[in-house]
Protein backbone atom coordinates (compact mmCIF):
# COMPACT_ATOMS: atom_id res chain seq x y z
CA UNK A 1 0.00 0.00 0.00
CA UNK A 2 1.49 3.24 -1.12
CA UNK A 3 1.52 6.19 1.64
CA UNK A 4 0.05 9.19 0.57
CA UNK A 5 2.63 12.34 0.61
CA UNK A 6 2.39 16.42 0.23
CA UNK A 7 4.90 18.86 -1.42
CA UNK A 8 5.81 21.38 0.63
CA UNK A 9 8.84 24.23 1.01
CA UNK A 10 9.53 24.17 4.84
CA UNK A 11 11.33 28.09 5.52
CA UNK A 12 12.94 27.59 8.81
CA UNK A 13 16.04 29.53 10.25
CA UNK A 14 18.30 27.19 12.42
CA UNK A 15 19.44 27.73 15.82
CA UNK A 16 21.88 30.15 17.01
CA UNK A 17 22.17 31.63 13.18
CA UNK A 18 20.64 34.51 11.80
CA UNK A 19 19.71 33.55 8.08
CA UNK A 20 16.61 31.86 7.15
CA UNK A 21 16.69 28.72 4.59
CA UNK A 22 14.26 26.43 2.61
CA UNK A 23 13.81 23.29 1.75
CA UNK A 24 11.23 21.53 -0.76
CA UNK A 25 10.30 17.94 0.57
CA UNK A 26 7.27 15.19 0.67
CA UNK A 27 6.06 14.39 3.64
CA UNK A 28 3.86 11.71 5.03
CA UNK A 29 0.19 12.35 5.46
CA UNK A 30 -1.56 10.26 8.21
CA UNK A 31 -4.90 8.47 8.19
CA UNK A 32 -6.59 12.04 9.32
CA UNK A 33 -5.09 13.74 6.63
CA UNK A 34 -2.79 15.97 8.38
CA UNK A 35 0.93 16.14 7.47
CA UNK A 36 3.78 14.71 9.63
CA UNK A 37 7.10 16.56 9.81
CA UNK A 38 9.48 13.79 11.32
CA UNK A 39 11.20 15.16 14.46
CA UNK A 40 14.92 14.73 12.76
CA UNK A 41 13.97 16.89 10.37
CA UNK A 42 12.64 19.68 12.91
CA UNK A 43 15.66 19.35 15.14
CA UNK A 44 17.90 21.93 15.20
CA UNK A 45 15.04 24.12 13.62
CA UNK A 46 12.67 27.08 13.86
CA UNK A 47 10.16 26.44 11.15
CA UNK A 48 8.65 30.03 9.71
CA UNK A 49 6.47 28.60 7.50
CA UNK A 50 5.53 25.59 5.53
CA UNK A 51 3.78 26.39 1.95
CA UNK A 52 2.08 23.91 -0.56
CA UNK A 53 4.01 23.10 -3.53
CA UNK A 54 7.51 23.91 -4.57
CA UNK A 55 7.82 27.64 -4.23
CA UNK A 56 10.31 30.40 -5.26
CA UNK A 57 11.05 32.99 -2.26
CA UNK A 58 12.11 36.03 -4.04
CA UNK A 59 12.88 38.03 -0.81
CA UNK A 60 12.35 37.81 2.60
CA UNK A 61 12.98 39.50 5.99
CA UNK A 62 16.58 39.77 7.06
CA UNK A 63 18.08 39.19 3.31
CA UNK A 64 19.06 43.10 2.95
CA UNK A 65 20.25 43.27 6.04
CA UNK A 66 22.72 39.73 6.27
CA UNK A 67 23.48 40.87 2.66
CA UNK A 68 24.93 44.18 3.98
CA UNK A 69 26.35 42.50 6.93
CA UNK A 70 28.76 40.23 5.02
CA UNK A 71 29.87 42.86 2.36
CA UNK A 72 31.09 45.38 4.07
Amino acid sequence: MCEAKRKVTVIYCCDNELAMYRKTQSFNINAYGDMIIPQEFKRGKTIVAVCEGDIDVINSVGDKLVNEYWHQ
